[in-house]
């Protein structure tokens, strides 16, 4: 499944409640202190993405290990962080290895070049 499926509001509350196994009065206590942001229709219904449902299970499982609420968000404020982090380093090495590609490029150009001028001039020392 990929980012923009996962990310796509398929669920109202009480279907999102039984995935997540809570209550919907749990889902929308979370929503108020920023934990969860589900989508929202043009008549004002949540709706929650497959990643907010994997959200809310990972809620679900470190408060069940005794983290407390204000643990959990600094722990999902850190997770987040990563992965932002994760996505730089991906994108600094993609340019890195174009960087590399452009240099051999380059460089088998500048070999090429060097291979013509030095043929160029045997052959018109041999005249």
């Amino acid at each position: 499944m990929n980012e923009t499926d996962r990310n796509r509001p398929l669920y109202m509350i009480g279907v999102a409640a039984e995935l997540a196994g809570m209550h919907p009065q749990t889902l929308r206590s979370y929503e108020q202190k920023g934990l969860v942001t589900p989508q929202r229709t043009r008549g004002n219904t949540r709706m929650y993405s497959q990643a907010d449902i994997e959200r809310l299970a990972l809620i679900n499982e470190l408060t069940d290990e005794g983290i407390n609420l204000a643990g959990v968000i600094r722990i999902l404020d850190l997770q987040g962080r990563l992965h932002d982090r994760d996505q730089e380093i991906d994108d600094l090495h993609r340019r890195v290895r174009r960087l590399a590609d452009r240099v051999h490029e380059l460089e088998t150009r500048e070999n090429v070049t060097n291979l013509v001028a030095s043929t160029t001039a045997i052959a018109i020392r041999k005249r």
